[in-house]
């Protein structure tokens, strides 16, 4: 199948998010802790805009920025939208949970743009999204694009070049990535990790038309 003209989309399925961890899922219903310079709040609306140095955490999540938008539907879901400073990026950070005796592992990204979307478990990155994988200190995968979608609940992760005719020639900004070989530290007699000048099998990745579930 040719890609879309409108955009490149890789789907990184079972190759980055596929070794049995998970965001955190006692996150989703831990309360937001906010911090900022100033605070607007709309009662009818329950809509809250957080402005100034703005610092959240909620569970094992920690995002940074310059303004966050929160919003709370009936069901109690939260949903924040985190934007940086102009020339800056916003930042987000979550533990996955992981097998006991296995390494920690945190999910890291930063973006222009930043939306937390507590029901549908997902965070969306966007523009000049970047969102990296650390295994305990140590970074293990890397990827960068236009929009990323990182889904806790199916942990698959979307990262989008872009629209075409985004640069001055024409072309569509690359989506790049650099993918690690994963070792099952849960499986007895698992094999050492393969070092990185070694040559290993490139991850197999799929092409999608849509990127957070949207065409």
């Amino acid at each position: 199948m040719k890609p879309s003209i409108f955009q490149t989309v890789l789907v990184l399925a079972c190759v980055l998010l596929g070794s049995g961890a998970h965001a955190e899922r006692a996150d989703r219903s831990k309360p937001m802790n906010i911090e900022s310079d100033s605070l607007r709040y709309d009662d009818a609306k329950q809509t809250s805009v957080f402005t100034g140095r703005v610092v959240v955490t909620k569970g094992s999540i920690v995002m940074r920025g310059a303004q966050l938008d929160v919003r709370q539907d009936t069901a109690g879901n939260q949903f924040g939208v985190l934007k940086a400073e102009p020339g800056k990026l916003a930042f987000f950070r979550q533990k996955r949970d992981t097998r006991p005796g296995t390494t920690d592992e945190f999910m890291e990204g930063e973006a222009e743009v930043i939306e937390y979307d507590g029901k549908a478990d997902t965070v969306r990155f966007l523009q000049r999204a970047e969102l990296r994988r650390y295994l305990g200190t140590t970074l293990n995968d890397e990827m960068t694009g236009v929009v990323i979608v990182y889904d806790n609940t199916s942990s698959v992760l979307t990262v989008d070049g872009g629209p075409a005719k985004a640069r001055p020639d024409g072309t569509a900004p690359r989506v790049r990535a650099i993918l690690t070989p994963r070792v099952d530290e849960g499986r007895p007699g698992a094999a050492a990790p393969v070092p990185a000048a070694a040559s290993a099998p490139a991850p197999v990745l799929r092409r999608s038309a849509t990127v957070g579930g949207q065409k």
